[in-house]
């Protein structure tokens, strides 16, 4: 069987080729523009005095690196508790009650940039770190789903990220083991 063309019109065929490269020359553009936008954010990231703590976490690196700092800001003042942050991003929860009803649902009033990219610094952490991995494979094994068990994976990152920005510390994989296992963690049976 021969292919043959939806139509032949030629105002049809002509104005589909028009829209088609006036399309790509946005697109061109814009790819320009999000060029520009990376180098500058990265100019602006890498002397920066807390590159080395969002370098530092499992995930975060220089893409997602520039995003985490500019959700915590650089005011240590801003947010007296991680709960401040975990709320705000949205990765916090709404529990809701109600006589003998009780439910958990996902937070819709929030910067969903930054939800997201505590989602996607999150996933990439379980790739690179140990404990990560096992703490998503124990929410796995809770019956959660995976963006649930990488939300709640994010929800602990944001607790750590807090504290090492508070305390203007790098993050320490090994110092974060060996609270693991002095504290008996049950984390640790999925290592």
């Amino acid at each position: 069987m021969k292919s043959r063309p939806l139509t032949a019109d030629k105002a049809i065929v002509t104005m589909g080729r028009m829209t088609t490269q006036s399309l790509v020359r946005a697109i061109r553009s814009l790819s320009t523009s999000v060029a520009e936008f990376d180098k500058q954010i990265a100019e602006i990231f890498k002397p920066h005095e807390d590159h080395d703590i969002f370098t530092s976490f499992p995930g975060g690196k220089q893409q997602l690196g520039p995003r985490l700092l500019s959700v915590f800001g650089e005011d240590r003042e801003r947010f007296d508790c991680a709960e401040q942050v975990q709320t705000m991003t949205g990765i916090a929860p709404i529990r809701i009650s109600s006589g003998k009803s009780h439910r958990v649902q996902w937070r819709w009033a929030c910067p969903k940039f930054i939800r997201q990219s505590v989602h996607e610094c999150a996933n990439l952490s379980r790739h690179k770190c140990q404990w990560a991995e096992a703490y998503y494979t124990m929410q796995l094994a809770r019956g959660k789903s995976h963006h649930q068990a990488v939300r709640a994976l994010g929800f602990k990152w944001l607790r750590i990220m807090f504290r090492c920005w508070k305390e203007r510390k790098p993050y320490d994989d090994a110092r974060y083991m060996s609270a693991l296992r002095e504290n008996n963690s049950p984390l640790l049976a999925y290592l």
